[in-house]
């Protein structure tokens, strides 16, 4: 059995991985800055949990002892505005930069690192005979005369497809653009160290002790806050945005068997549930679990909002050995009453 430095370990999804490794057998040292994004105001520590801010803490003493990092702390999420931006360069790369230094010091050579499906932007799409293309991005005009596709230049929309790890790297947020620079360091330390990274690209998370309703909080979450509110469910365009779902202890599953083998030098997988379903469907889903009001498809849009983005997971299941075992459909059912954070 292993000793893991865990970081994010109060987190969302930390605090699912902390458990599978304890259930297993593995010494966890967990670690959490406790930021108000993800916790709430005045949060408390879990107990055995320590409380560091990883941008200025001494991370060389938490290393002593420990035979891999699985590093989770980070800030996630859309974001409110610009302002937001030196808050993901310092949380999520000035830390991990900081870590990987403490690391080598340590000699310490096995990371497993929380990366995103954001990395990879726009997602990727094929014309009517299965040829990948690139379709214009939409517009603002288009979108407000509710054409919500990709459109080829012949007029019609271009057909989403499964998005591989070797889809090119084309981030459009501050935090897709920091999780893409956490991955760009982490390969960098593994060809001057010969040290295992493997990253882990989550697709939409969700499940129990998600957090509530936050600019950072995924859509599951706040579709559920509406319902608590006695609210419907809002959908944004027409609700045909294509996503994959992947349940927190799927999520957890992935970072145990990645810690229990590190595949040699930088590698990344994504990690989804392979049953793709639309927003819409989600907040279905949700509603009838509960039976609740029917959501309300609003037409409104974000400009910089994806269209659809769903993963391929062949890779995680031929190298790792991973595969989701939540399907949506049970796993969302089951999230229309599971506790949040």
């Amino acid at each position: 059995m292993s000793t893991v430095l865990l970081t994010g370990a109060a987190g969302f999804i930390g605090s699912h991985i902390r458990a599978q490794l304890e259930a297993r057998g593995h010494e966890v040292v967990a670690v959490d800055g406790m930021i108000p994004a993800a916790h709430g105001p005045d949060a408390i520590a879990p107990e055995g949990v320590a409380v560091a801010n990883l941008r200025t803490a001494d991370i060389d003493s938490m290393l002593r002892g420990v035979d891999v990092v699985c590093h989770q702390a980070a800030m996630v999420g859309a974001g409110v505005d610009a302002r937001d931006a030196p808050d993901y360069a310092a949380d999520n790369d000035l830390v991990t930069a900081r870590l990987l230094a403490a690391m080598y010091r340590a000699g310490v050579s096995r990371l497993v690192l929380a990366s995103s499906m954001v990395v990879y932007g726009d997602g990727t799409y094929t014309d009517a005979v299965g040829a990948t293309v690139d379709p214009p991005a939409r517009t603002t005009e288009a979108l407000e005369a509710g054409h919500f596709e990709r459109y080829l230049a012949d007029g019609t929309p271009a057909q989403w497809a499964l998005t591989p790890e070797s889809a090119p790297i084309a981030p459009r947020s501050y935090y897709a653009a920091s999780k893409a620079a956490q991955e760009a360091f982490a390969k960098a330390w593994t060809l001057e160290t010969g040290g295992q990274v493997t990253a882990l690209r989550y697709h939409n998370v969700y499940g129990p002790h998600m957090p509530r309703d936050t600019p950072y909080a995924g859509v599951a979450a706040i579709f559920r806050s509406q319902l608590e509110s006695g609210m419907a469910p809002t959908v944004f365009e027409d609700g045909g945005q294509m996503r994959d779902f992947v349940h927190v202890d799927d999520i957890a599953r992935a970072n145990v068997t990645a810690i229990e083998s590190t595949p040699p030098g930088f590698d990344a997988f994504n990690v989804c549930s392979g049953q793709p379903i639309t927003i819409g469907e989600v907040a279905a889903e949700l509603c009838k679990a509960i039976d609740g009001p029917d959501p309300v498809t609003t037409g409104r849009f974000r400009p910089g909002d994806v269209r659809h983005i769903v993963a391929d997971p062949a890779r995680a299941t031929e190298v790792l050995g991973f595969t989701a075992s939540v399907s949506p459909a049970d796993g969302i059912a089951a999230f229309a009453t599971a506790p949040l954070r």
